[in-house]
């Protein structure tokens, strides 16, 4: 487990864009069974977290589609929300940095680790937006 003080402007980040903490099963579940679309974020403390994932993620939200919902659960350190965020998103294996798009509680689109390391934020973001205008 990652220290608060390491971790915490890593997760201010997201939180300061809007993006809603989980650190339990208990609100991820509740989080999709919310109606319309949820943008589950996978937060890292890895440099292409930093770089790409949540520089993206944000970027994603300019366009004129965007989710309902957004939310985020950091990998290492909210072990009960990521492991049951990861179940949902099946049969994608956990990674992290990674994201996901679900519409109505079902998976509609992923983003894993090895498609947000080495692209740039504005691809990724780019990626989402595609989705958003598919899904949203």
């Amino acid at each position: 487990m990652y220290p608060e003080e390491i971790v915490k402007p890593m997760r201010q980040e997201l939180a300061d864009a809007g993006f809603k903490e989980l650190h339990t099963s208990q609100e991820v579940e509740s989080a999709l069974a919310e109606e319309g679309t949820t943008l589950v974020v996978v937060n890292s403390v890895c440099g292409c977290a930093a770089r790409n994932a949540r520089p993206g993620a944000i970027m994603s939200l300019q366009g004129d589609k965007k989710p309902n919902h957004i939310v985020t659960v950091f990998a290492g350190v909210d072990r009960e929300a990521v492991d049951t965020a990861r179940e949902h998103m099946f049969p994608f294996p956990p990674s992290s940095p990674s994201m996901a798009l679900f519409k109505n509680g079902e998976l509609v689109h992923m983003l894993e680790r090895h498609h947000i390391e080495g692209n740039p934020a504005e691809l990724i973001a780019e990626n989402l937006m595609d989705a958003f205008k598919e899904h949203c």
